[in-house]
């Protein structure tokens, strides 16, 4: 059989659970029998059955298990957590041949999986399409294998390579849009599958922006915000909305309420390291740092980053103003609009 193919299938289908299945990994799973698919399944959300049990559920005549292959994208969990371990439902259904993207990084399995599966005499077979599964998977690998969120860099700038036009301090506080309205809901969907969003003290206090997913269904990310001296104004939209906010802050002034949470750092020294070791405490898989120019350079000297999206607005020029980080590698164009262009970078 063509073992690509299914898993391929299995790739697909996990990503039906991007933005819901919290802590846990995407995973896909289908039973094969005679080069035809009789059942498919994908995990939904943490504390849910997984893919394996869905995909079993899914096949009506359970005769046709012994002579299934089961297909999944990331290896079949041994342990009990919230639901009962995979791999002994595959066996307990007399499935005898497994065939597995990539090993879970979880410490929790990591291989034991497939040893129980081999120890009860399944056939399996690992590493097909593995890339692919792990490119997935970036987020839960990232977190399990470096200790540290996934973090996507995101700005806009306008053609001329501004971030925003001098500020005045009599200015409103409200954002200035250099992109359209397309490209803004471009933005709250990938909030939308982002476990926390991340901004500086200047961003909060010159625009006062929400940092919620309002333009895409799905849930709104943590907000994390640098504040370090205490210099956001306490009628912020952050502080008052009642959603969850993460201040980080060298000052130990300020006490934690129902929807904010301080944490406290010594020193502003490796800042970076220091915020993505509180992320880890607060085991955010994943993030998306949205500004000011300070806070991403900070970011991007310290090489802690994944990816980066920057939305260039064609047809806005400031002339003077805040000027845009820079990022020393080759981008990708992906998206071009109208009066927008989307250069992505990946940090290899």
């Amino acid at each position: 059989m063509n073992h690509e193919k299914y898993i391929q299938r299995c790739i697909q289908l996990a990503k039906n659970g991007l933005g819901t299945t919290g802590s846990n990994p995407l995973v896909g799973s289908v039973l094969v029998v005679n080069d035809i698919i009789i059942g498919e399944g994908w995990h939904y959300q943490a504390g849910l059955p997984h893919a394996e049990v869905n995909a079993i559920n899914s096949v009506k005549d359970k005769t046709l298990l012994e002579k299934a292959t089961i297909y999944v994208s990331l290896e079949p969990c041994s342990h009990f957590g919230k639901t009962p371990p995979c791999s002994d439902l595959i066996i307990n259904s007399a499935i005898k041949k497994v065939v597995i993207g990539t090993v879970d990084p979880y410490s929790e399995v990591a291989g034991a999986g497939i040893k129980k599966l081999e120890k009860a005499g399944c056939e399996v077979i690992v590493g097909v399409l593995q890339k692919e599964c792990q490119e997935l998977n970036k987020r839960f690998f990232t977190y399990h294998t470096k200790k540290r969120p996934y973090i996507f860099l995101k700005w806009a700038q306008t053609a001329d390579g501004f971030m925003a036009p001098n500020y005045h301090k009599d200015a409103q506080r409200k954002p200035i849009w250099i992109t359209d309205k397309f490209t803004k809901q471009l933005v709250h969907k990938q909030r939308s599958v982002a476990d926390a969003i991340l901004v500086g003290t200047q961003t909060v206090v010159k625009d006062n922006p929400s940092l919620t997913t309002r333009l895409w269904k799905g849930n709104n990310p943590l907000r994390v915000v640098l504040d370090l001296n205490n210099r956001i104004p306490t009628n912020s939209i952050i502080f008052s909305d009642g959603n969850p906010t993460l201040v980080i802050t060298t000052s130990n002034q300020k006490k934690n309420t129902d929807s904010v949470i301080y944490e406290v750092i010594p020193s502003t020294e490796f800042l970076a390291e220091k915020i993505i070791t509180i992320l880890f405490k607060h085991k955010i898989q994943s993030i998306i740092i949205e500004g000011g120019k300070q806070l991403l350079e900070t970011f991007i000297t310290a090489n802690l980053w994944d990816e980066a999206d920057v939305f260039i607005g064609d047809a806005v020029f400031f002339k003077q103003g805040l000027k845009a980080p820079k990022i020393n590698l080759e981008g990708i164009i992906i998206n071009k609009q109208t009066n927008n262009t989307l250069i992505h970078y990946t940090n290899d």
